[in-house]
């Protein structure tokens, strides 16, 4: 799509037209973002503005709309709303980009970030590779959360096929940030995630709704993921699902501390601070292209 045709494929984004908003195509992985920058200027973002935005035919295209604010705790706030317009607590993958931001603009090689789903720590660890503290998952149910009491949340009661032979059971369940439902399998083909996804991600057990995951261990230091993100679909990556698989994968012992996480945009390396469990996630930062949105968000 050109980008000439942004401003007639998006003129309801602001009934007022005031000075253009600038933004930034960014992506992790394949996991693409549309950034904006409400810090010198608040920006009023409805759910139907960022799915107007997302929209990959008649918007710019993404899995995720970032927005950039001020916070009085952190050098950043990040905003986050799903492609199809719902705001969300966390995004792994969003989070080393704008941390890259944060980074490059106050010449330092660290970064602290306010999200809903908690606060975040950043790092450089090379040219365009960020690490993010995740902080330490939440196994308990209720902070999951789910719709029900589980005393082990390291497999919980669910299963996708015949009652006497699912094709897929048992998952892992994890908050990093936002919920996450991991189905180890050996062939991560034994179901189409396209369909079976939002079947477990709108499972009356998920009452915020879930992340759906796919996890192959090929080695103790390698898994493969396939993932349903919440809101988005099908994804090339996501940086907390590599984090909640990282997280369960290790504690249920099926991996070391240390671990790449393949997933169809490619691998983030993954770590789990064994004094105070935190996980800790590095990938690489991509900057696409910059734009003006047509016409203020501004509210």
């Amino acid at each position: 799509m050109a980008r000439t045709s942004f401003q007639a494929a998006l003129p309801h984004i602001s009934p007022v037209m005031q000075s253009p908003i600038p933004f930034r195509k960014m992506n992790g992985l394949g996991n693409d973002f549309v950034v904006l920058d409400g810090r010198a200027r608040p920006l009023a973002i409805s759910d139907d503005q960022a799915r107007a935005i997302a929209d990959r035919k008649s918007g710019i295209g993404c899995d995720q709309l970032i927005v950039m604010e001020q916070s009085s705790v952190a050098d950043v706030k990040m905003r986050i709303w799903n492609a199809e317009g719902g705001e969300v607590e966390s995004c792994g993958n969003a989070s080393r980009c704008i941390a890259d931001i944060v980074m490059a603009e106050k010449g330092q090689d660290s970064a602290t970030i306010d999200t809903k789903g908690g606060f975040l720590s950043a790092r450089a660890a090379g040219k365009l590779l960020v690490t993010i503290d995740q902080g330490q998952p939440r196994f308990g149910w209720k902070d999951i959360p789910l719709s029900e009491a589980f005393a082990d949340t390291r497999h919980i009661e669910l299963q996708v096929g015949p009652i006497d032979k699912p094709l897929i059971h048992s998952p892992s369940v994890v908050n990093v940030g936002n919920p996450h439902c991991i189905f180890w399998v050996d062939d991560l083909d034994v179901v189409d995630l396209a369909k079976v996804g939002p079947m477990i991600e709108h499972h009356p057990l998920f009452p915020q709704r879930t992340n759906v995951e796919l996890a192959r261990v090929v080695a103790r230091d390698h898994v493969v993921v396939n993932v349903w993100e919440r809101g988005a679909g099908l994804t090339k990556a996501c940086g907390t699902a590599a984090c909640a698989t990282m997280a369960a994968g290790f504690r249920l012992k099926l991996i070391d501390a240390k671990a790449r996480i393949t997933l169809p945009g490619g691998d983030l390396f993954m770590a789990v601070n064994e004094e105070n469990g935190h996980i800790l996630m590095t990938g690489p930062v991509a900057y696409e292209y910059e734009d003006v949105l047509p016409g203020s968000l501004l509210s």
